[in-house]
């Protein structure tokens, strides 16, 4: 198992390497030219003139080919020095750890939810199969599964959020404005009701995929000789259930695991910039909009390096949960 790991961690670096390549050409091949989109909202709307675009161009470094450009960045990269943003001049890195510890939250909560409702009703559909409950569960995933993010977004901050009709809960922002002279419970209480709504609108696709793969894989394990084999030794069917089938339906889950989180990171691009939280993903909206080329290779390489790790957090979980499965 330790060699395994140890493998699985040596590969990371040729595959961050391929994603880092593969976004940094991908910008750079981009039409947006950041010194021209820097220059254009400055000078009070003048023009900007040749010698100054000249300038930009090589302070920022886009004279260089590609390739040479790219080997600068990782040679910066590897001393942990992701450059500075192109729009204010400030070190990527202090820009994404301001802004880092909101998306974890909101992605972080949203992840928790989304599989600790969607086992229960996968497996709860799967005992219940062809049964009112079965398809009640069935129609209503799949019509959360069908509604955009942004979508739905608009819908809670129409109805729920200060709209034409109710005014439950906030409506953008991660904190009220009188945040700071709040004790720490009301500040907290405050956070979370900020979070609600981003955090329901994170959920729900991640819940109706998640509780299909549960139905999907309770339905195959119910149907192997080990569950018929327990049962006919007169074990009590929550035994049955929990024990032997739920256990093994539980590997398909966990595979979904490290898929599931590339996924809410996208959705943060939208749903921060919807409710106006400073987060990473309304940041990286930021910088696509204004090309800023080293703040969004810093949040490249930290969404890559999450979501790599949680692929080997999930290959150690399958050995977690069925200790039949060896790496040795």
């Amino acid at each position: 198992m330790t060699t395994y790991i140890i493998r699985r961690i040596l590969l990371l670096f040729p595959t961050l390497f391929g994603i880092t390549l593969l976004t940094f050409l991908l910008l750079r091949l981009s039409p947006i030219n950041p010194a021209l989109s820097k220059g254009a909202g400055e000078n009070g709307g003048k023009a900007m003139t040749a010698e100054v675009r000249e300038q930009m161009i090589k302070m920022y470094g886009l004279d260089k080919p590609p390739l040479v450009a790219y080997a600068i960045w990782v040679g910066k990269s590897l001393r942990l020095d992701l450059g500075e943003s192109f729009v204010d001049h400030r070190s990527v890195m202090t820009k994404i750890s301001e802004r880092l510890g909101v998306t974890v939250s909101i992605t972080g909560a949203a992840l928790i939810i989304s599989y600790v409702l969607a086992i229960p009703l996968g497996v709860i559909a799967a005992i219940k199969r062809g049964q009112v409950i079965d398809r009640t569960i069935s129609f209503v995933v799949f019509v959360l599964y069908s509604i955009p993010g942004f979508v739905a977004a608009l819908v809670l901050i129409l109805f729920v959020a200060g709209g034409d009709y109710l005014n439950l809960l906030p409506m953008y922002g991660i904190n009220s404005i009188n945040a700071s002279e709040m004790g720490p419970f009301q500040w907290l209480w405050d956070r979370i009701l900020h979070m609600i709504l981003p955090v329901i609108c994170l959920t729900y696709a991640s819940l109706a995929s998640i509780s299909r793969y549960a139905r999907v894989s309770m339905l195959e394990s119910l149907g192997q000789d080990f569950v018929r084999t327990a049962r006919a030794k007169g074990l009590p069917e929550r035994l049955v259930i929990m024990r032997h089938a739920l256990r093994n339906a539980l590997i398909p889950i966990i595979t979904i695991f490290a898929l599931e989180l590339p996924g809410l990171i996208g959705g943060t691009i939208i749903i921060e910039s919807i409710f106006s939280l400073p987060g990473m993903g309304q940041l990286m909206f930021q910088s696509l909009d204004h090309g800023d080329y080293p703040v969004i290779m810093g949040i490249t390489v930290l969404a890559a390096i999450l979501t790599l790790v949680c692929y080997l957090a999930a290959d150690i979980l399958y050995v977690v949960v069925d200790p039949r499965i060896s790496y040795e």
